[in-house]
């Protein structure tokens, strides 16, 4: 199934497998949520099948995938049992070597094998230094899809023996198009958020729908126009984030709040916006953090708040 805004992405792929040399190694780049793992298991699929051999519907022995692994054993069983799962914040070198030590066989049923990492940014240094070295020297028959939120994160040169992918975000009326059809039951006002939080992820707008953050987003705006100077709408915001919020919630959270400020700075005098701005650089640098830290809910929503109220404060105090 062709996800949305993946046409351009199709056509690239499909040109190189028609060529007559495929590249061994290409980077699914773009921000999270626009589908790049979902389009990755799909082109593997269609890279590894060979005319007169039938292909398994479920995993596919010739389609290897490295990811975050669960941080324990209790975390563990939850995967095993279908549930939700914490996941450690890296892909170990032990991973990379346990799928370098398949690389010294055949592909199982045709002649070609795939190996998809997601997210490449989360490789640790020995991890990455540890793929460099099949990247530089890929088996016959092997090729490489890895996906990256943030690419700069990568080593120069693993990007450098990459073929680059683009995955573009999509406009605000695709991903109201995709909500209204996934959603249709959703609160108009809620959708409407979402798109502004998404920034063009429509991964994002469906777990901003999904979050149920509507209410959040009516207290972020309300920060954001007139402070909080008793602290009682941060006390609200805390209530609605939850206690022991997850890192998805977290994310969904954060990205609402750069959202806001971002609108603030559309409606805001020009001498307000160098501090709008910096509220808005340290939300960006806050969700950059969520895959690795471990945020303490309450001083998460303080200083969440505090960025809100800032941005509120400077607006007012250039109109005085």
């Amino acid at each position: 199934m062709t996800l949305i805004g993946h046409e351009a992405a199709w056509h690239e792929w499909d040109e190189a497998l028609d060529g007559t040399r495929m590249h061994h190694a290409w980077l699914l780049a773009g921000k999270k949520g626009l589908g790049k793992m979902a389009f990755a298991m799909a082109a593997a699929r269609k890279l590894v099948a060979e005319p007169g051999i039938p292909q398994p519907d479920g995993p596919h022995p010739d389609i290897i995938v490295l990811t975050n692994l669960p941080k324990d054993e209790k975390e563990e069983r939850k995967r095993e049992e279908g549930k939700p799962y914490e996941a450690k914040r890296n892909i170990a070198v032990d991973q990379i070597r346990q799928m370098q030590s398949r690389l010294v066989t055949r592909p199982t049923l045709g002649n070609r094998r795939a190996i998809i990492i997601d997210p490449a940014d989360d490789l640790e240094k020995g991890s990455a230094n540890a793929l460099l070295k099949s990247l530089e020297e890929p088996p016959a028959g092997t090729f490489f899809l890895l996906i990256a939120h943030r690419p700069a994160r990568l080593l120069p040169t693993i990007r450098s023996r990459c073929r680059l992918l683009r995955f573009p975000a999509l406009d605000d009326a695709a991903i109201g198009r995709l909500l209204a059809e996934k959603m249709p039951d959703s609160d108009p006002h809620t959708r409407e958020a979402a798109i502004a939080a998404a920034a063009g992820s429509p991964g994002a707008a469906l777990e901003f729908v999904a979050q149920d953050l509507g209410k959040l987003n009516a207290l972020m705006q309300q920060i954001a126009r007139n402070g909080d100077r008793d602290f009682s709408l941060r006390g609200q915001l805390a209530g609605e984030i939850g206690s022991r919020p997850d890192r998805a919630r977290i994310a969904a959270v954060l990205d609402l709040a750069r959202a806001t400020i971002a609108a603030q700075a559309n409606d805001a005098p020009p001498l307000a916006l160098p501090a709008i701005a910096d509220a808005h650089a340290e939300i960006v640098r806050l969700a950059g953090q969520v895959p690795t830290y471990n945020f303490d809910p309450g001083l998460l929503v303080m200083h969440i708040g505090g960025l809100l109220a800032g941005a509120a404060g400077a607006s007012e105090r250039t109109n005085v």
